[in-house]
């Protein structure tokens, strides 16, 4: 009976995998999302929020990019090499950032007008370095088609991270809990990643200082043009938190963190667990001279038909939902839903194809609209300040988005188009 419903075609299987994997861990954080609302105030994830935005900004950097290099060579002895090259670079930012805040962390308080986050900014450096760690056996293990080890460690992360921060929520208040709990996950979610790489000792003695510096070299476009892509990407991301926090405050940044959290966490699911097979897949069709252009597209139609009726529900009820499930304190987050909803559509759409511009080494031009997006996101934001009017920031920040989200999916598609009629 089982063989019967078990998903002949691979790449389906492996999404579901994946998915089996994300739908539990995901769901965790969704189920005790009620918890947290009532253990923590929205000044609490305010400043968990900033935190979480912060670690994130320096640690998609933190491997310079190398990590999605991964899956391109066909040989395991360049993809280790790459993987070695990543992790030093990997610890020696995070030793670099702790000396930074050892400096000036209080200045970097006072630049968010936010003095509570002070005390976090000591375990930002190890947080970015298990972060970065997570993302290199990640894409080390979607080169290897070893998905059922990042569902398990993705799971790991979920229950670690859940407990976490009810536990410590419940004996210290303010955002101790939601932070403390976020550091946790990400050590403990390593391990079992490393687990089969670490046992590979034949493939870990092919690392060699010569073969590094070859990978480094070739490579070098992730570095140079990657890196500063996906630092203005992360960063327009989170110029709402950034900027909410220095000219609104802890509340407004909670009730948006809020927001996006919990659309975008279920619906994540489906959207991080296919960005993974098809970064695979469209690899394996474009090493092959195969038609990568009819494969996105079939891809990109099947993802949007499972997402836009369970998203546009959502967002219809979403003030009542959240008053509701997470009680009346944080109906706003809902509201601010409802003004977000066609960016957080196309942000999922794109994040699943987001891979190509590097597979057919067009960094450069993914970085020159990486510089667009930050600037009219910031001017966008602006102008809700200057008004003094937050849900006008969020509707321009919708609006700019939405314009080059939509432009990236017109020049990718292009870009493949091109390639098969060549």
């Amino acid at each position: 009976m089982m063989k019967r419903v078990k998903p002949k075609n691979e790449f389906r299987q492996n999404v579901l995998t994946l998915m089996t994997g994300s739908t539990v861990a995901q769901a965790i954080p969704i189920v005790i999302s009620p918890m947290l609302t009532r253990i923590y105030t929205p000044a609490d994830f305010g400043v968990f929020s900033l935190f979480v935005a912060i670690v994130g900004f320096i640690s998609v950097v933190s491997s310079a990019r190398y990590e999605q290099a991964l899956l391109v060579p066909a040989d395991d002895k360049d993809a280790i090499n790459i993987f070695a090259l990543g992790f030093l670079i990997n610890a020696f930012m995070s030793i670099f950032l702790f000396l930074v805040i050892a400096m000036l962390s209080k200045e970097i308080a006072n630049l968010f007008n936010n003095k509570e986050i002070e005390t976090w900014l000591w375990f930002a450096p190890l947080t970015i370095f298990f972060i970065g760690l997570f993302n290199l056996l990640t894409y080390w293990n979607n080169r290897k088609k070893h998905y059922a080890n990042i569902t398990k460690a993705t799971i790991i992360k979920s229950i670690i991270l859940a407990i976490s921060q009810i536990v410590i929520g419940t004996i210290k208040s303010g955002a101790a809990g939601l932070v403390g709990g976020q550091i946790l996950s990400s050590i403990f979610s390593n391990m079992r990643l490393a687990k089969a790489l670490l046992n590979n000792k034949k493939l870990l003695k092919l690392i060699s200082k010569e073969s590094m510096m070859n990978q480094a070299k070739k490579y070098i476009n992730f570095p140079k043009f990657q890196a500063p892509h996906a630092m203005l990407n992360n960063l327009s991301s989170n110029v709402p938190t950034f900027l909410f926090s220095v000219f609104f405050g802890s509340n407004i940044v909670g009730f948006y963190a809020l927001a996006t959290r919990i659309v975008l966490a279920p619906l994540g699911i489906l959207s991080n667990a296919s960005a993974k097979v098809y970064n695979q897949k469209v690899s394996e069709l474009y090493n092959n001279n195969e038609d990568t252009y009819a494969f996105t597209i079939r891809f990109l139609k099947a993802f949007i038909k499972k997402i836009i009726l369970p998203l546009t529900a959502i967002v219809i009820f979403a003030p009542t939902i959240f008053e509701f499930v997470f009680g009346e304190n944080w109906r706003e987050a809902g509201v601010y839903t409802q003004i977000l909803f066609p960016w957080i559509l196309l942000n999922l759409v794109v994040s699943t194809i987001s891979f190509i511009p590097s597979l057919v080494g067009m960094q450069k031009k993914i970085l020159k609209v990486s510089i667009v997006l930050i600037i009219l996101t910031s001017l966008s934001i602006y102008i809700g300040i200057k008004i003094g009017n937050v849900y006008t920031s969020l509707i321009f920040f919708t609006i700019s988005n939405c314009l080059v989200l939509g432009y990236n999916i017109i020049w990718i598609l292009k870009v493949l188009q091109c390639r098969e009629i060549k």
